[in-house]
């Protein structure tokens, strides 16, 4: 729950996409955001968000971390453990999956980075590692300058929760889709559920992956 979870790591007081513009407007290398504040930039609709999810590529960290500074305390975070990236250890711990920043222990995390993995410069999705495409494939850029991940793929990823936003963020999106990309996300969430026949119970195959069925 986010009372245990505050008791344990501290709060969040999450960036907005301006505030983010603004933070990163130093970072000379490619950063996009998922997660539903992209969804809200494809529909035009808003809804509540407790964080914001940006995304760097893994192999930027280091150029992150310059832009970073010692304005920001820096930790690796992923599988239930968090740790701070320092001089002595400034590699991510081998299960970490993102960054958080937060300015000292008593303050309130405000970004959440996922890192990207790449293969020869293209992006990879982490749902599906044959799906491997140029990263302007997979994102554009709204009019407010951030380039986003696109709508498909962002549902595409959010398949396997239950989650109420996720389930809300599919049904505003959904009418506004494409019908080729209502097409691809049919398909890669039903190429999941193959790929996974084991996993009956699973997130994978909740109502919120009835995208099969509209």
């Amino acid at each position: 729950s986010s009372d245990l979870f505050e008791r344990l790591w501290g709060e969040w007081r999450a960036l907005d996409p301006a505030g983010l513009a603004e933070f990163m407007a130093d970072y000379d290398r490619e950063w996009w955001v998922v997660g539903g504040w992209a969804i809200d930039a494809f529909t035009g609709q808003h809804r509540p968000h407790d964080d914001i999810d940006a995304v760097i590529w893994r192999r930027d960290l280091p150029r992150f971390r310059e832009l970073v500074g010692d304005r920001h305390h820096v930790w690796s975070a992923g599988s239930g453990m968090i740790r701070p990236l320092t001089e002595e250890c400034s590699e991510p711990h081998p299960e970490a999956g993102q960054v958080w920043l937060r300015d000292h222990a008593q303050a309130p995390w405000f970004l959440d980075c996922l890192l990207s993995e790449d293969r020869d410069g293209l992006w990879v999705s982490r749902r599906d590692p044959d799906h491997v495409v140029p990263l302007a494939d997979v994102t554009w850029v709204a009019d407010d300058g951030i380039r986003y991940m696109r709508a498909e793929v962002v549902l595409h990823h959010k398949a396997r929760w239950t989650r109420a936003k996720d389930t809300a963020d599919l049904e505003v999106a959904w009418p506004l889709l494409g019908a080729s990309e209502q097409d691809w996300l049919r398909e890669a969430v039903r190429r999941e559920r193959a790929d996974h026949p084991d996993r009956k119970s699973t997130r994978l195959n909740s109502s919120h992956t009835d995208i099969s069925r509209m």
